[in-house]
């Protein structure tokens, strides 16, 4: 018998996606820039295919992270449970 999972409060799903995009942000673009050689002494400065596939890795983290691993980072640190689709 499956139960549908209580409701977080709404600071929490709000919070969570915030979270994950300024994390998935910062890591997936710095590591692009170190591969593509676009790092600056203060951060990254992706332009082209580079910022397009930053892009598309952080579109892909939240798919996999919420289709097939049951949620993402910040859903779990904050303890929100999302419904699985079937």
């Amino acid at each position: 018998m499956e139960t549908t999972p209580a409701r977080a409060p709404v600071w929490k799903l709000v919070t969570a996606p915030i979270f994950d995009f300024v994390t998935v942000f910062v890591v997936a673009g710095y590591v692009i820039g170190k591969l593509t050689g676009q790092t600056t002494p203060h951060g990254f400065e992706l332009q082209g295919w580079s910022a397009t596939a930053a892009l598309a890795v952080i579109f892909a983290y939240f798919i996999i992270g919420r289709r097939y691993l049951g949620g993402t980072i910040g859903d779990r640190i904050l303890g929100v449970r999302r419904p699985q689709p079937k």
